[in-house]
């Protein structure tokens, strides 16, 4: 099993409920094809870099996931049929992702431990 984080973009205009169904939708065609779900967020409303299909704002959904490779062609298929969905990014990672540490520990380190 590998590991992946997908990203996708919703319109504006979805409710709440339509887009938490929406993403709950997503979801199980991943776990259809066996994938193990290590986060699912939903990100909420962001305003978008550039216009995408006349949308200025979109709400962000965002999964971090461990699954076989078939996962990834099913999953971005589904998004693609989506019309309500109106990007997406599927990425595979190497290795783990490691929480970023406290900030005042990464200042304590570099300066010795001196205040």
């Amino acid at each position: 099993m590998e590991l992946y984080e997908s990203l996708f973009i919703i319109r504006p205009s979805v409710s709440d409920e339509e887009t938490n169904t929406l993403i709950d939708k997503m979801k199980a065609v991943a776990d259809k094809t066996g994938a193990q779900f290590i986060k699912a967020e939903n990100w909420g409303k962001k305003k978008l870099a550039y216009e995408v299909r006349h949308e200025r704002k979109g709400t962000y959904a965002y999964f971090y996931f461990r699954a076989p490779n078939t996962t990834v062609g099913e999953l971005e298929r589904a998004y693609r049929l989506e019309d309500n969905i109106l990007k997406f990014l599927t990425v595979h990672l190497e290795k783990e992702l490691v929480p970023p540490r406290p900030l005042e520990a990464s200042a304590q380190e570099t300066d010795g431990g001196r205040i």
